[in-house]
């Protein structure tokens, strides 16, 4: 977690605590916000491990109340819970929101009051039916309240250069035409109605995949938005709904589960409990009893050698978010990772609200150097490699093309791959040979180094990934993509 300061053109008003938060990892933006008179502070969009904002509200003299929620995430398992257990504060949703555990509901309209410090909260369905956004105002002598906001925090209502999809919903029963048309309305009444100069702060950036355009930025203005948002132009709702609902990415596979594990009781996350350090013996019999071995090396030291029958997800990319792509919400998970780095794992898996990690292994090295017999080596191939399979013998080949429609549309594919996003890897399996001869590719080669261990973990027995991927591809070949 890092803190963000607002940028030199925002003037914090005077009596406001503000801090943003930002969890590269999960692209995620949270806040604390307090008055500095009254010390009174809330939290919006928390994530699971709070150490955090704890720290901050102490050493700023400032006690949270509540936790504010604008809606069911579904790329996170959020913190209200562990917040609330620590601190006594209340916890908060749209009114619309339904939950196993009490919470003191939001009202369109409604005030709430932490001193100077004003959140007017505005119901603004579309990503979701329950979401809401937060004004957040603090009036200095001669202003009128609704008439000089400082900021509205959008959740995943609006964000910079995009706005929320609105088609994570139709597994549950709720259409994405109808949530789109919703959330046009939200956006044209109740959020572009604010003054240009309100400061736009979202729940998510770049690298998101609550939306296909987010900037890699972390505020911006209601007037920039309305100039530059591409889904803010002037448009009729019709084209409106056309426009968000294409070209989406494929959901990852864990969201479902994570936006139901939000309305769901639960335990607490333990953010410094170090997991179990396991014996070789150990691990192969959690392995055996069917437990998922997740090694998280990097791509390229687990290709030169690791645990028969591993799961390779690297933890200094987008960890949690490529591990809920290959991983069943609750699955047993074994961790290969350094001792130094088990607890930051287990932490990261649990953000996403897999909490069935068994412990850890980190002597990998050591143990298949003793036991020869458990070692596997992964095949990564050069494009150059490839392109030569494709001349001399490409029918014999099977291509798996794992990146987003949007990444395969923008450039092409491989000929005769096999268009397979990660996410839906795991359900469409039977798709695949697994007796034949399979390359992997995405566009760099984290994903693909994911996408063949995980094939080889479920009996495939012949399977490379490309180094470099689609991009070393079109520059090692002359043949064209189709």
């Amino acid at each position: 977690m890092s803190t963000i300061d607002p940028l030199p053109s925002f003037v914090v008003p005077t009596g406001l605590f503000f801090r943003q938060y930002h969890l590269e990892c999960l692209s995620l933006f949270s806040y604390l916000i307090g008055d500095t008179t009254t010390g009174r502070a809330v939290v919006v969009d928390p994530q699971r491990d709070i150490s955090g904002y704890l720290a901050d509200a102490e050493a700023n003299g400032l006690r949270i109340e509540r936790v504010i929620e604008t809606h069911f995430h579904a790329d996170f398992v959020s913190g209200h819970l562990e917040m609330a257990r620590a601190t006594g504060a209340m916890i908060s949703y749209g009114s619309e929101a339904r939950t196993d555990f009490e919470i003191d509901p939001l009202s369109h309209g409604q005030i709430l009051e932490l001193g100077a410090v004003q959140l007017e909260i505005r119901h603004t369905p579309g990503h979701t039916p329950e979401a809401i956004s937060i004004v957040l105002s603090v009036p200095q002598a001669g202003d009128v309240k609704r008439d000089k906001p400082w900021a509205v925090l959008t959740g995943d209502t609006l964000f910079i250069g995009d706005v929320g999809r609105p088609d994570l919903l139709t597994s549950v029963g709720r259409s994405a035409d109808s949530l789109a048309r919703d959330l046009f309305a939200s956006l044209h009444e109740q959020i572009l109605t604010l003054p240009d100069a309100t400061l736009v702060l979202p729940a998510h950036g770049a690298g998101s995949a609550c939306g296909k355009r987010l900037e890699n930025a972390s505020s911006s203005t209601i007037g920039e938005q309305r100039e530059f948002n591409y889904a803010l132009a002037p448009m009729s709702v019709t084209n409106f709904v056309d426009l968000v609902t294409e070209g989406q990415s494929v959901a990852p596979l864990y969201f479902a589960f994570a936006a139901d594990a939000n309305r769901r009781d639960r335990p607490s996350l333990d953010e410094h409990s170090a997991p179990a350090l396991l014996s070789l013996e150990d691990l192969l019999a959690y392995q055996s009893g069917g437990a998922v071995v997740l090694d998280t090396r990097s791509a390229d030291v687990f290709a030169s050698g690791h645990l028969r029958g591993s799961v390779n997800v690297g933890l200094d990319g987008r960890f949690a978010e490529y591990a809920g792509d290959v991983l069943r919400p609750g699955q047993r998970v074994v961790l290969v990772a350094e001792e130094d780095r088990a607890v930051e794992a287990r932490v990261r898996l649990a953000r996403i609200g897999f909490d069935n990690v068994i412990g850890a292994f980190p002597d990998v090295a050591q143990a298949i150097s003793n036991r020869p017999e458990l070692k596997s080596i992964a095949q990564r191939l050069n494009a150059g490699d490839l392109v030569t399979s494709l001349v001399d013998d490409g029918s014999a080949t099977q291509i798996v093309d794992v990146r987003n429609p949007s990444e395969a549309n923008a450039t092409g594919t491989i000929p005769n791959a096999i268009h397979m996003p990660l996410p839906q890897l795991l359900d469409q399996l039977d798709r695949l040979d697994p007796s034949a001869p399979t390359v992997v590719y995405c566009a760099g080669g984290y994903r693909s180094s994911i996408a063949a261990s995980t094939l080889r973990a479920h009996g495939f027995k012949r399977v490379a990934d490309i180094t470099g991927g689609f991009a070393a591809w079109q520059t090692a070949t002359t043949l064209p993509a189709t």
